[in-house]
């Protein structure tokens, strides 16, 4: 077992040295109960559960003395399938070898039930010699000194061995043969070495039968992963550094798999599927594993060796425990009564531990054993498998219990089952074309085509009544993005985002998995015209971690400047673009420069570009005339509340703009901390640059004189402008009165404050530093000024 340990290699991964076990092995959260008080859990917990006296320990805990100052002897190890049972009983065996822990132990001796060939008749000591053959010393001769062994079973239920014994007839001597179930109820009735400790690793669905055999054990139940061990693992795992935080974020921003990392097993697949995506790529954004992906890898595994030879058998267990997971579903039912698992066939027991735990009542409680997936996610991917396995017919008819119809199950979700979330997103990625080869390769199920057309078509009709006649048809709910991500395939996407032209969404707080998820489909959106997420703003996990994915386009979110590059990038590559914002940002003067180069590319079509709150200065401005002097699409500019452009910056602007083919129509300066001294020229361009109409100048306080220059070119008859933004709190009568004298002039034309029409969000306000005017917290606070109306 020792050297087993040393030597243990995973399957899967890169090929590579076999790592140390010391290295690979991560604490586990344990809790510890004497057996008159243990049950075992509903395995239902979306995290580490904190039961009974549950800690993260080390296996020391497994034989320390408990509350009452006694050492047990008999320590019962439980846990499900993958929940690491058998890695702890290595860990027990490595340490005592090295002489680190567990040293009140002379021998250790451990039994592997699953895999050992035990006679039908034996004694203790034809026990100890099977388990070592290479002994020196008699088996006899070492069981003397009982207080100095430790026997282990792991994967007692393995056996299969009835222990309803009659007690007359037990063993009291280690030598005495007897027929393999006395022998070992002797072990645990403890009428032979007495003295000797026990370590027994089982699953929670055998212990109803072992339980009623022993006296005085302690039951360890293995919990999972905690949060931190989580991470710990991706770590151990992984030997390069770098990509074990980007592995660990990887998983971390998606909450079904971190959910799912608290299975040991679970991690190492997750593990394992994203290491063989590093092997050739350097970022996991162009990771092909989606979450599905990992979940039928992970069955794949658990059904690797069972049931090969009959596999209609296990086609027909799958079936009904898929119609099993999706009724709990629909009823909102996670715990299953032992009738309930007899009736959908699946009381087998080479079977059923893989995919259920079982609850065993305590003392006093009358009913019968109960029955929970593993992981909620895991009866939720099984209730998905349900709706799209192809059966004949005979199955769902014989159980009577749940019609499969995947449009039933759709509509419920929109309307109000926002529950089934999870469920649906597994559809859409069971009916990938992937999908649907590995499960008919590598697990034997065949998957309906006609669910991929059924989903496309409630994608297509979802959004189309969420749109508003006559208006442009947006796709407004990000559950959309993360179904398609999910299926991850370009021809699908194409044809589910084909009919729409805009990206809405509104106040999301966004995390990694939600930018890979818009990232994807916007890659394959040609239709794409309008991108806003406003009120949007991203949500890390570690605040330390950085960004190191290309980032859609996004408006109050924060951007920083290092994802300009790849913003300028997709500007070129992505003609259809016609707005982008990206207020609220840390894009900065540098980050504005790398998205200029963008925007002078021949392949730019942008139309409007909105940096409000951008934290620019004057020294971008020269970059931003140059892209007016050659853009020859850009229709609008909005550079409001940049208070570090001043009046410099607007006169760099007004270089650009004088070029005859700038096509800009509306120029946005709200809130720059303008004084006047850019007004003439502001002024030259109303009626010798391109033919502005709108041009923002509130909350500035500018100069008598500045507005005065600006009035004398609105008087003339070709001047272009309609709107125009001033805040007229604090002229003087005079200078009104010369507004007001411009109205038959250009009756078309109004004045007054604009900013009021389009404020960011409180919250992307109460983010910036101290913006003159603002009041974080409040709804649409304005800067210190009352809103005059429109002359």
């Amino acid at each position: 077992m020792v050297q087993e340990s040393w030597q243990d290699r995973e399957l899967g991964t890169c090929p590579r040295e076999s790592p140390s076990f010391h290295r690979r092995f991560t604490t586990l959260t344990i809790t510890r109960e004497p057996g008159s008080k243990h049950r075992a859990t509903d395995g239902t917990s979306q995290g580490c559960a904190s039961a009974g006296s549950g800690a993260a320990t080390t296996t020391t805990a497994l034989f320390e003395p408990s509350g009452d100052g006694k050492t047990p002897q008999v320590v019962v190890l439980v846990g499900a399938p993958g929940m690491g049972k058998t890695t702890m009983v290595r860990k027990v065996m490595v340490e005592w070898r090295e002489g680190t822990l567990h040293t009140q132990f002379d021998f250790v001796f451990c039994i592997d039930c699953k895999a050992i060939v035990l006679p039908m008749e034996a004694s203790v000591a034809d026990l100890v010699s099977q388990c070592c053959p290479g002994l020196r010393v008699p088996a006899g001769k070492i069981l003397d000194d009982q207080k100095k062994i430790l026997l282990i079973f792991d994967g007692f239920e393995a056996l299969g061995l009835s222990l309803v014994q009659p007690e007359a007839e037990l063993s009291s001597d280690p030598r005495e043969v007897k027929p393999l179930e006395l022998t070992l109820m002797s072990l645990l009735k403890k009428t032979v070495i007495p003295e000797a400790s026990l370590l027994i690793t089982m699953r929670p669905t055998a212990l109803g039968s072992l339980r009623q055999c022993l006296k005085g054990e302690h039951y360890v139940e293995i919990l999972g992963f905690s949060a931190a061990r989580r991470e710990e693992y991706f770590h151990r795992y992984f030997e390069n550094p770098s990509k074990a935080d980007m592995a660990f974020r990887f998983a971390r921003g998606n909450e079904i798999l971190y959910s799912l990392c608290v299975i040991p097993v679970m991690n190492w697949t997750i593990c394992t599927a994203l290491e063989q995506e590093l092997c050739g790529k350097k970022n996991l954004l162009e990771c092909s594993k989606a979450t599905t992906g990992m979940m039928m890898f992970y069955l794949s595994q658990l059904l690797k060796h069972r049931d090969r030879d009959n596999p209609q058998v296990l086609q027909q267990f799958l079936l009904q425990l898929c119609s099993l997971a999706a009724e709990g579903i629909w009823k909102h039912k996670v715990l299953f009564e032992e009738k309930e698992i007899k009736d959908y066939g699946l009381d087998q027991s080479g079977l059923l531990p893989f995919f259920l735990n079982e609850r065993i009542p305590r003392e006093g409680e009358d009913h019968g054993n109960v029955y929970a997936f593993t992981h909620l996610h895991l009866q939720e991917f099984f209730a998905a498998m349900f709706y799209i396995l192809e059966d004949d017919g005979e199955m769902v008819s014989s159980l009577g219990k749940l019609e499969k119809d995947v449009n039933k199950l759709l509509e419920s979700y929109n309307k109000s089952r926002k529950d089934l979330n999870v469920t649906v997103r597994f559809l859409f990625g069971l009916v990938s074309q992937k999908s649907i080869e590995y499960m008919d390769k590598t697990i034997g199920c065949r998957i309906s085509p006609r669910a991929r057309e059924e989903l496309l078509e409630w994608l297509q009709e979802r959004h189309r009544g969420l749109s508003h006649p006559g208006q442009a048809l947006k796709v407004s709910e990000m559950d959309t993005f993360h179904f398609l991500f999910e299926m991850n395939e370009k021809s699908f996407t194409q044809s589910a985002l084909g009919h729409f032209t805009d990206l809405d969404l509104k106040d999301t707080k966004l995390t990694l998995y939600d930018l890979m998820a818009l990232s994807f489909c916007i890659q394959h959106w040609a239709g794409l015209g309008c991108v806003s997420l406003q009120g949007c703003s991203f949500h890390w996990q570690d605040p330390e971690a950085k960004l190191d994915a290309s980032v859609p386009w996004l408006q109050w979110c924060q951007l920083s400047e290092s994802c300009c590059a790849e913003l300028a990038a997709l500007l070129a590559e992505h003609p259809g673009l016609a707005c982008l914002e990206l207020g609220d940002s840390s894009l900065g003067d540098s980050g504005v420069r790398l998205l200029c180069e963008g925007l002078q590319t021949p392949g730019c079509r942008l139309r409007v570009l909105r940096l409000r709150y951008s934290r620019i200065t004057s020294a971008c401005c020269e970059d931003l005339a140059t892209v007016l002097r050659t853009n020859t699409s850009l229709e609008e500019l909005d550079l409001s509340f940049s208070e570090g452009l001043r009046d410099a910056g607007v006169e760099l602007l007004c270089e650009g703009l004088r070029h005859c083919a700038c096509p800009l129509q509306t120029l946005r300066l709200g809130s720059c901390r303008l004084s006047g001294a850019c007004c003439p020229a502001l002024a030259a361009l109303l009626l010798q640059g391109p033919r502005l109409t709108c041009l923002d100048l509130s909350d500035n306080e500018l100069a008598a004189h500045g507005v005065l220059q600006l009035c004398q070119q609105l008087r003339h008859p070709a001047c272009p402008l309609r709107s125009l933004g001033l805040s007229t709190d604090g002229f003087s009568q005079a200078l009104l009165q010369e507004l007001d004298a411009l109205r038959p002039l250009q009756p078309a034309l109004k004045i007054g404050n604009l900013l009021e029409h389009d404020v960011p969000q409180a919250g992307a306000m109460a983010r910036l530093p101290c913006h003159r005017g603002l009041l974080p917290g409040r709804s649409k606070v304005l800067p210190s000024f009352r809103r005059p109306p429109l002359l």
